[in-house]
């Protein structure tokens, strides 16, 4: 097992790209479920976490794992859970119209950035083109989590200056507003 961690974890996985950092694999647990420390385990376990950037695929990785493992040799066993594959937007009308919009109520131009994390647009990436941006806050995915309501305000006011320049006669097209019935 030690082995074949030290083989999946050698070398970086890639060098990042032009929009994405590069990918990380990071051990997350190791455990032989042994509580005496003068007995050999019969068997041991780990768990890792791969944050992947859009050079690879879960499909991909997958089998880069699998072949580090052979690599090694002697039995082992993979279970694989995946929340989201690694996509991206490229820059474009969306993003330009987000960053003017938080610009022109905040000030302040935003960062076009993928450092964010698992996003909960990779449920929708596939039927709509996806920019996402929102409030970060210290307490951000805690028991407490909060914001203050001028920052929720302040982000309201963003929503609608995106769906007005949307809308905007110069940003209306036949495909744009056209639709099934």
């Amino acid at each position: 097992l030690v082995r074949m961690l030290a083989a999946l974890t050698a070398e970086p996985l890639d060098r990042g790209n032009e929009h994405f950092q590069p990918s990380t694999l990071a051990l997350t647990t190791i455990d032989v479920g042994n509580p005496a420390d003068n007995v050999i385990p019969a068997k041991g376990s780990a768990s890792f976490n791969i944050r992947f950037n859009d050079e690879h695929t879960s499909d991909t990785l997958k089998n880069w794992i699998r072949r580090k493992c052979d690599s090694v040799g002697g039995p082992y066993d993979l279970t694989f859970r995946v929340s989201g594959e690694s996509f991206l937007t490229l820059p474009g009308r969306l993003s330009d119209l987000v960053a003017e919009a938080v610009q022109r109520v905040t000030g302040h131009r935003p960062e076009l950035s993928t450092t964010g994390g698992t996003s909960d647009a990779r449920f929708i990436k596939n039927h709509c083109p996806v920019v996402e941006f929102g409030i970060v806050g210290q307490t951000m995915h805690k028991v407490d989590e909060h914001v203050s309501v001028t920052d929720v305000e302040r982000l309201t006011d963003i929503y609608e200056a995106v769906i007005d320049g949307f809308f905007t006669p110069d940003n209306v097209t036949h495909e744009s507003v056209s639709g099934k019935v």
